[in-house]
């Protein structure tokens, strides 16, 4: 597997992560302020769709801190519905599959610029991918503190580890991202 493929596969992990949770909790809580009065879980989507979109829109061309992109507004209190929230999340993670679908590793030394900062293309795929996973585990958290009793585990269960272990499921991004795929379809 080449790099840039094993970069896109970590990100369709934590792309299918936050919509089984997101999946997990009403139209209403996508709104409700975390846990301490942390960001809501539509803040967090609206945030990081927008880090995306900014980030990967003409990647290789212009700074990915893009003029258009208000990132306060992505922490304030919005009235979207579920399907425009879902809209705007698809629109980011769209921008960065085909920015990624149309890299191979030979790119990986060549330079972007973030917020004026020469560097290169690696590093900063792995820099938006940490952010990504930082805030998806937010999400998780929150989407899980939201459901308590009636969450449904997004990873091995607590006490499932010896049943997962001899099963000899594959234990990789893409076996992960498959199965919460199925889980998010059977929850439609």
């Amino acid at each position: 597997m080449s790099v840039i493929a094993s970069i896109e596969a970590e990100y369709r992990r934590y792309k299918a992560l936050a919509e089984a949770a997101v999946g997990q909790v009403g139209d209403e809580q996508l709104s409700e302020l975390g846990p301490g009065g942390s960001n809501s879980i539509e803040m967090l989507v609206r945030h990081l769709s927008g880090n995306l979109r900014s980030r990967f829109t003409d990647f290789r061309t212009s700074d990915g801190e893009k003029p258009w992109r208000n990132r306060d507004d992505e922490f304030e209190a919005a009235t979207l519905s579920r399907q425009q929230l879902l809209e705007g999340w698809d629109a980011g993670w769209r921008a960065l599959l085909e920015t990624i679908g149309g890299l191979t590793d030979a790119d990986l030394s060549a330079t972007v610029t973030v917020r004026n900062q020469p560097m290169r293309i690696d590093e900063a795929l792995h820099r938006s991918l940490a952010h990504a996973a930082y805030h998806v585990g937010q999400i998780v958290y929150v989407a899980k503190a939201m459901r308590a009793e009636s969450w449904t585990c997004l990873s091995i269960p607590r006490g499932g580890s010896q049943a997962h272990n001899q099963s000899g499921r594959p234990e990789n991004a893409t076996a992960h991202a498959a199965t919460l795929a199925a889980r998010i379809t059977r929850q439609s």
